[in-house]
């Protein structure tokens, strides 16, 4: 079957699986972002922790890919990558980012704004230390964002790897580890009929966060 203009402009759902209303939600959003993110468990959505990343470089030049938020509390929403990695280059030159989720089946959208950091050290090390042994390797054997030669050569770095650390702990590379991004803004959005969605953002404002809804 072809696509056609048509049938591409005709693709739409309209959204009925809930409402959004302020007399719904708590005044700190990271507890009703934790009350989001517990339906999305509930409801056994595939990995409910995907967000995208979107970042920018130096230029204003902006990028966006997926990763998987690994922790979140008060200070922030952390995830885990190599530092070396293109977003990594990004963040270091330009430390402001957004995150996305999004749930479709609870017809829900999260979007955070913020200031970006690396997670410390030993946060770093207690993660790495947590995860299979085949995410242990492959941080160390990408090269990440980097053309390589072939699939074969990544593979065969790997089996070098898996040789080397057999039976061994494996230390966590120097050009790995986590970032929080300490939101500034963080909004709900809850689709609704005829695209008249419900959108509730929070902004942190002199030590407390401000409360509006936005048309949508």
């Amino acid at each position: 079957m072809k696509l056609t203009k048509e049938m591409l402009q005709n693709l739409r759902q309209d959204y009925k699986a809930a409402e959004l209303n302020e007399s719904d939600i708590v005044k700190n959003p990271i507890v009703q972002f934790e009350k989001w993110f517990s339906d999305a468990i509930n409801a056994e959505i595939f990995e409910p922790n995907v967000m995208t990343l979107a970042t920018a470089d130096k230029t204003g030049r902006p990028n966006a890919r997926i990763v998987l938020l690994k922790g979140f509390d008060e200070n922030g929403f952390s995830f885990y990558t190599n530092y070396l990695s293109q977003k990594g280059k990004e963040i270091k030159k330009n430390p402001l980012a957004c995150l996305v989720f999004f749930w479709a089946e609870l017809e829900r959208q999260v979007r955070i704004e913020g200031k970006i950091e690396k997670l410390d050290k030993e946060t770093s090390e207690a993660y790495f230390n947590s995860r299979p042994v085949g995410s242990q390797i492959g941080a160390i054997a990408s090269p990440q964002s980097q053309v390589i030669a072939s699939r074969e050569t990544l593979e065969t770095k790997v089996e070098d790897l898996t040789k080397q650390y057999e039976g061994k702990t494996i230390p966590k590379p120097a050009h790995w580890g986590g970032y929080i991004v300490k939101p500034t803004v963080i909004e709900f959005w809850q689709g609704r009929p005829s695209r008249l969605h419900d959108r509730i953002k929070y902004t942190y404002v002199n030590g407390s966060w401000k409360i509006e809804r936005l048309a949508p």
